[in-house]
């Protein structure tokens, strides 16, 4: 009894010992920013969060094991890696440096942490990543397609005839011997493409594979399809588009340019391979090939553009079951399209990431139906009706009404954004949703609908990419909040494979400056990095062989006249940075810096590197160059000033990147660079006298000058003082005058602001750095044309393109609205949410990834007394929320495991501060900073801690 006591006993000491000095556990394992993912990185990265109830816990070192096999994750058995103990605190960006991995190999991986004691945690659970195919040997596929083009008359559609062939369909039926252990997919399209097994669909993947310059890439996808799989005869089924490939892109159409669809090919293909491994070890591959059977089925017109009709009574009737009589289909054909470069879709798939039901069903006087979903969104309308064969119901998409009830459509353009379906009259009632198409709207306007439309009859189906939620962001304001939620619905909207500029009219396609502009900020909202990964390849691969980058990326020539722009261009430059800020992706650097530094060779050479000098000539950046500070309101900043700061600010960007992959020589470059940039834009711009900048009448190289409000441009507007402050561009005394005139700018517009797209974002960070947060909060508060809270009060649910895009209730001021430019989904004026979230919540970043960061609340004196936000970083959580009670502050953060934080709290009286309910000179660990400035620094590690101090009046 006694041994069994003592045994007991030991046994509960070693229990809570492992408590107290291991409880430091990692979790949320990623490979390639993915969980369990299929890669082709041949080297790819690991990353996790460690979790601990200890605060001011971090790592101090780690043991990564990487197995072929689940059973061999133990110390000494792992076959592919063990990394032994690394000493550091890196949990993130941590490359694979095991034996080389090959094609199809499945890989099983655990990690292990030291806490700040040096006790070993716990073991993570195992996680997974599977390689895809590596080499192009592994393909053993071909091209596959069918030219329907002559299946099809010209459709004319507001003047102009659009070419919309039918859809091809593939089937080839499989026997499977016996019990399959394993099945792989890998498929890809010049195109678009929908998969079925057994009639059942393969993943949830829609416009599927993407968009990229299919000459440079394409991408393919890996699915798991065990489970889909039985043994007996098997169908395979396909359906191909049109797409980004050969489908109609942009506003080519609109502007009579020589191409307007097929830019990259007149014939979409596919490339599938099944891949079956048995139960005893055999194996079979069924690859495309002339073996396949092809026909055209009910998809009679699909374009992304122009929408879908579908025609259920000529889809063949089962051809999903095995013994379908196929004989009447034609044999697949090869399609030659060369050597294709195929690799797989390194991001999140665009999919349905949410469902909406109608909000309202209103009938219009010509028996049409209005739908209101209440929100305007990006995707589809999943339609369940019955009723008699051949009964057509058409449904078109817009975002707003006209002020009598009818469906807005002018401003989608030549995009005809109308989905139709032509029942088979099934008693038991039908269901579509289209797969190769999709819309930005919140009406729906509905003719044919049999019998009386109900709001069971309409489901909205949000489409985006399945970027994972990363922010989160409330008030006890509800315009403040309105407008957040605005922000957010408007990236979902926007971010469909690739950054695109608005979902709803002749263009979707991804803009560099709007991605610019709002890529950092979009890493607040969600985690971007696998996104943007793919993105930034797509610039990449659209760069111009003369170095500059394009006005958008993928680059099909949709325009003659669409080359590059300052403040566009520099997105090759910026988004790459905004990745390693948030991510501390040095991988996208190093990969992307051939090409930065191309760029900027580029912009020297066009320079001439006069920037170097006072008297420079400036001579191709005259102030008619580019699109400058786009839709701002009132005078215009010059852009060759604009340009100015934005070369700088690139050069300030390369040295910081160049020091993070540790390249000194081209730091110290770049850094010079920057400098001589900055002293020339204050020798030109910068009136020594008052400090005003100006547009300068020194000499171009043509010999002209411009006196300031020529043309009716000015250096002495808002977004000028804005960028000059936020890039960092002047000396300390230049910046507090220039403070003073943007503050006297925005006060002389009746407390309003007069900023585009490359100086909203600026704006509001601008006045706080010079000491104006009251008027930052007044600009935000601002109900009145033109302000965020006016497109809110004229019933906003995204963000305007327009700060007039609509006017309720005013059906003159309508008429005269540019029907031409006006998307009511546009990302580019929710980059004030970067404001709101580093000043308002206060959580500022002080290294890449959020490895420390400040909590640097500001507190105003209007009307909002709640705050609260967060933030999953790579790292893990952070919050910081704050409320006002009476003359008290108290402020909640979290800070995740193995960071720090330095929080700086705003009170009147420093002795007020407590921390924990505890008083600061209770804490005996504590060493509180210096008391500037009416905030007191603390300096932080890990947990979550309540903060209350003494505001004052």
């Amino acid at each position: 009894m006694k041994n069994i006591v003592i045994c007991w006993l030991l046994s509960l000491l070693l229990y809570h010992s492992a408590l107290a000095g291991g409880d430091l556990t990692p979790t949320f394992l990623r490979v390639e920013y993915r969980t369990n993912p299929f890669t082709d990185e041949e080297k790819p990265r690991f990353s996790w969060i460690l979790e601990s109830a200890t605060k001011d816990q971090y790592q101090t070192a780690y043991r990564v094991l990487v197995a072929s096999d689940a059973a061999l994750l133990e110390a000494g058995k792992a076959d592919l890696w063990d990394s032994g103990k690394i000493s550091g605190e890196q949990t993130s960006q941590i490359e694979y440096q095991g034996k080389p991995l090959s094609s199809r190999q499945q890989c099983f991986w655990k990690v292990l942490s030291w806490d700040k004691h040096g006790e070993q945690g716990r073991w993570s659970d195992a996680a997974t990543w599977e390689m895809a195919l590596l080499h192009p040997g592994d393909w053993q596929s071909a091209w596959i397609g069918k030219d329907f083009s002559a299946r099809t008359a010209p459709v004319p559609f507001k003047g102009k005839e659009l070419h919309l062939p039918p859809a091809p369909i593939f089937r080839k039926e499989i026997y499977i011997e016996q019990k399959v252990k394993k099945a792989r997919l890998y498929i890809t399209a010049l195109g678009l493409y929908e998969f079925k097994i057994n009639g059942n669909r393969v993943g949830k993947d829609y416009l599927a594979p993407g968009w990229t310059d299919y000459d440079k890439r394409v991408y393919y996808q890996a699915y798991d399809v065990t489970d889909q799989l039985t043994a007996g005869t098997q169908v395979l089924q396909a359906r191909l588009s049109y797409g980004w490939y050969s489908g109609y892109i942009g506003y080519a159409l609109l502007v009579g340019n020589p191409v307007a669809r097929a830019f990259y090919g007149d014939i979409p293909a596919l490339k599938a391979q099944l891949e079956l491994t048995y139960e005893n070890g055999q194996t079979l591959t069924v690859a495309t090939g002339p073996d396949w059977k092809v026909n055209s089925g009910g998809l009679l017109e699909s374009d992304i553009l122009h929408g879908e009709t579908y025609d259920a009574g000529k889809e063949p009737e089962g051809w999903h079951l095995p013994g379908y009589e196929d004989s009447g289909w034609d044999p697949a054909e090869r399609i030659a399209v060369g050597e294709r470069n195929l690799q797989l879709y390194p991001a999140q798939p665009v999919q349905v990431t949410d469902s909406l039901s109608p909000v309202s069903i209103r009938e219009l006087e010509d028996g049409k139906h209005i739908i209101d979903m209440g929100q305007n969104f990006a995707g589809l309308i999943q339609l369940n009706v019955k009723g008699q064969a051949g009964d057509k119901i058409v449904l078109r998409f817009g975002e707003m009404l006209h002020p009598d009830g009818r469906l807005m459509v002018e401003n989608l353009r030549m995009a005809r954004a109308t989905d139709t379906y032509i029942l088979k009259g099934d008693p038991e009632g039908e269901e579509w949703v289209p797969g190769f198409t999709y819309h930005g709207f919140q009406y729906v306007e509905v003719t044919g609908f049999p019998g009386t439309p109900k709001k069971e009859n309409f489901t909205g189906l949000v489409l985006g990419s399945n970027t994972p939620k990363a922010g989160h962001f409330e008030t006890d304001h509800p315009m403040v909040n309105q407008l957040y939620k605005n922000i957010v619905w408007t990236q979902r909207a926007n971010f469909v494979d690739i950054p695109t500029d608005c979902p709803q009219r002749d263009e979707r396609m991804g803009w560099t400056g709007d991605a610019q502009i709002y890529g950092g900020t979009s890493a607040l909202n969600m985690d971007v990095a696998a996104f943007f990964t793919k993105w930034i390849r797509d610039l990449q691969d659209a760069q111009w062989d003369y170095g500059a980058y394009p006005d958008y990326a993928p680059a099909p020539r949709v325009r003659a006249t669409d080359t590059f722009a300052p403040g566009w261009m520099e997105a090759g430059i910026i988004n790459p940075y905004e990745m390693y800020r948030a991510y501390g992706d040095t991988r996208i650097i190093e990969r992307s810096w051939e090409n930065m530094e191309k760029f900027m060779a580029f912009h020297g050479k066009r320079s001439g590197e006069q920037y170097f000098y006072p008297e420079g000539s400036f001579a191709d950046l005259n102030p008619k160059g580019g699109y400058g500070d786009w839709l701002s309101v009132g005078k215009k900043t010059p852009p060759d000033l604009l340009a100015t700061i934005y070369y700088g600010y690139t050069a300030q960007l390369m040295a910081e990147m160049a020091n993070a992959i540790g390249k000194p020589s081209r730091y110290q470059h770049y850094r010079q660079l920057a400098g001589k940039i900055k002293s020339a834009f204050a020798a030109h711009y910068l009136d020594e006298a008052s400090g005003k900048l100006t547009t300068n009448p020194k000499p171009y190289g043509d010999g002209a000058g411009y006196v300031d409000g020529q043309l009716g441009f000015s250096g002495h507007t808002q977004t000028a003082y804005a960028n000059a402050i936020y890039h960092d561009f002047l000396t300390e005394s230049q910046e507090k005058v220039a403070g003073i005139h943007l503050a006297g700018l925005v006060e002389e517009n009746d407390g309003k602001l007069a900023t585009g797209f490359l100086g909203v974002k600026q704006l509001l960070p601008a006045l706080s750095a010079t000491g104006r947060s009251d008027l930052a909060f007044q600009l935000l508060l601002n109900t009145e044309y033109p302000s965020w809270g006016f497109e809110i009060e004229n019933g906003a649910t995204t963000i305007w393109e327009r700060w007039d895009s609509y006017v309720k209730n005013d059906p003159e001021k309508m008429e005269s609205l540019n029907a031409g430019m006006n998307s009511f989904s546009h990302y580019a004026f929710g980059s004030v949410y970067e404001w709101m979230f580093r000043n308002m919540v206060g959580i500022k970043p002080d290294l890449p990834g959020y490895k420390s960061f400040t909590i640097a609340p500001e507190i105003p004196v209007n009307e909002i007394r709640r705050v609260h936000g967060s933030y999953h970083s790579i790292h893990g959580e952070i919050i910081s929320s704050w409320r006002k009670i009476k003359d008290n502050l108290v402020l909640e953060v979290l800070i995740p495991v193995n960071t720090r934080a330095v929080i700086l709290i705003p009170t009147s009286d420093p002795n007020s501060v407590s921390l924990d309910d505890k008083s600061l000179q209770e804490h005996k660990d504590l060493n509180p900073g210096p008391f500037t400035g009416g905030k007191l620094e603390l300096t932080l590690g890990s947990g979550r801690y309540r903060i209350e101090s003494k505001l004052g009046h």
